[in-house]
């Protein structure tokens, strides 16, 4: 824990830290690896508008409730600054970028048959996205775990674990943080107990036509479910997307899916994102809607309603233990997450050269915009896509 040396927080006004999360959530690629190491970066270690034990706190949160962890982060972040204002309203600056990206790509696929440049361009952009996660991560585990020997340990274990069976337990967040808690603070004593025909055609048209109102509900209803129940990261919930919308409901083919997945990683912001653009192949611009507020919706109140209690019991010595193993483990998991992601990104020599590239490239030139190198990685990706298939 390195809260002891944080330096005092800058106050700062609430536009301000909304058009920071409406930057991020335009332009920070590279899903909640990268989105949750920038937030680190730039709100704890550059502008002091956030604590580090408060972003360890909002960490810990996130990885243990349902729902995608970036935008659960952001929300904490909104809320422990300006309260339920400033989480509600952190919550649409960082998710409507994405949203508007996405249900412009899924208009498109709608009304030209399929995107096929899309797994072009994502053959270049994976690789580079991957070179930024590792960064990403370096930094987080630097500034998040430090030079302690358990949480080292802690992290390890579950970067294994999640590399191995490319899922998140909740149990292995828990068990972090009573593992860390027993040792910071064994007990002494026992614990004290503490539309069709409602709207027109064109809004709720998907790829087999205009969706009624009990397909708007069913996708509500499925999206919902999606973000109560699905812990972890936005990369969790691919696995559990792909069992209802594919194999349960059947609303899209497997080649559907997979062009979903490509454009929630080639667009900013969360990469659960993803549920926006299969809401509109299936019921439309309200289907869209539809999916985004049921998978944000849970997230939210997960972290709103419990975040007033974590807050101020977070400075307890055994609740701070606990935290602090929850963030190690979170944080092995995120690093995890990347090695699963690297797998299916590296595929080849191309691949490993571009990665590498990028790597090099976010090394050496000081302040390299991320756009400009998903692009360049893009183009680059399309070129070889074209010249060796």
């Amino acid at each position: 824990m390195h809260g002891s040396d944080t330096p005092a927080l800058e106050p700062v006004a609430l536009p301000s830290y909304l058009a920071y999360f409406l930057r991020l959530g335009a332009f920070g690629f590279g899903g909640p690896i990268v989105l949750t190491s920038h937030m680190r970066k730039d709100l704890v270690d550059d502008r002091h508008w956030v604590s580090h034990e408060e972003f360890e706190n909002g960490l810990a949160l996130a990885q243990l409730a349902p729902g995608p962890l970036a935008a659960q982060l952001a929300i904490f972040l909104g809320w422990v600054r300006f309260g339920v204002v400033g989480a509600t309203l952190v919550a649409g600056a960082f998710i409507i970028p994405s949203f508007i990206a996405v249900l412009a790509l899924a208009m498109l696929y709608v009304n030209f048959s399929g995107l096929p440049w899309i797994q072009g361009a994502f053959y270049g952009i994976g690789a580079a996205v991957i070179a930024i996660m590792a960064l990403g991560v370096r930094k987080l585990v630097v500034k998040t775990i430090g030079k302690d020997p358990l949480l080292w340990l802690i992290g390890s274990v579950s970067l294994v674990m999640t590399a191995v069976t490319e899922k998140e337990a909740v149990w292995v967040f828990l068990g972090a943080g009573v593992l860390n808690l027993l040792v910071r603070t064994p007990p002494k004593l026992p614990l004290q107990p503490s539309a069709k025909g409602f709207f027109p055609p064109w809004i709720v048209t998907g790829l087999s036509g205009a969706a009624d109102r009990d397909k708007l509900w069913q996708v509500f209803g499925f999206f919902a479910k999606a973000g109560a129940f699905v812990f972890g990261s936005g990369l969790a919930i691919v696995p559990f997307l792909h069992g209802g919308v594919v194999n349960e409901f059947g609303w899209l083919n497997e080649r559907q899916f997979i062009d979903a997945v490509a454009v929630a990683m080639i667009t900013p912001g969360p990469v659960v994102i993803t549920v926006a653009f299969i809401g509109y192949l299936v019921a439309g611009g309200l289907g869209a809607c539809a999916a985004a507020i049921g998978v944000f919706l849970p997230c939210y109140l997960f972290v709103i309603i419990p975040a007033p209690y974590f807050q101020k019991y977070a400075k307890v010595p055994r609740i701070k233990a606990f935290i602090a193993g929850v963030t190690a483990a979170a944080v092995g998991a995120i690093a995890g997450a990347a090695i699963v992601l690297g797998r299916r990104a590296i595929i080849d020599v191309p691949t490993a050269v571009i990665c590498a590239v990028s790597i090099v490239a976010l090394l050496k030139i000081k302040r390299l915009p991320e756009p400009l190198l998903i692009a360049g990685a893009g183009l680059v990706g399309l070129a070889l896509k074209n010249a060796l298939f």
